[in-house]
């Protein structure tokens, strides 16, 4: 593979994503099946790196991570809890990482976008 040059960087303005969307997955939902809808920007070669735009319409589901992720919001109002019921209020400006091995729920309040950032290791 040649060197990076300024050509390589991805401006998430300026790229054409993979865009997809379907319901969440019934058996994770707690309340609700919302829709889901991802802006795939960015794979890396070795498919261990994804950086794009996510949304959802209001409703919870069970979450599991493997992965590293760094999330922006852009938009709306959730709910992050992890498996003892602690939780934090997610609005827009909130920068954060959840950790691999994170488990929990997360409640879309009102219809929230964020920015990924995802390590797979």
């Amino acid at each position: 593979m040649a060197d990076p040059t300024i050509e390589s960087l991805v401006f998430l303005d300026e790229n054409e994503p993979e865009y997809s969307e379907g319901l969440t997955d019934a058996d994770r939902c707690v309340r609700g099946q919302p829709e889901q809808r991802t802006w795939h920007h960015f794979t890396s070669a070795d498919d261990q790196f994804f950086a794009g735009y996510w949304e959802a319409d209001p409703g919870c589901w069970q979450v599991s991570y493997t992965e590293y992720e760094f999330c922006q919001i852009v938009s709306g109002i959730s709910i992050l809890r992890d498996k003892d019921g602690n939780e934090r209020h997610l609005r827009s400006g909130d920068n954060f990482v959840i950790p691999a091995g994170f488990e929990g729920q997360w409640e879309v309040v009102e219809t929230t976008r964020k920015i990924y950032v995802i390590y797979e290791p």
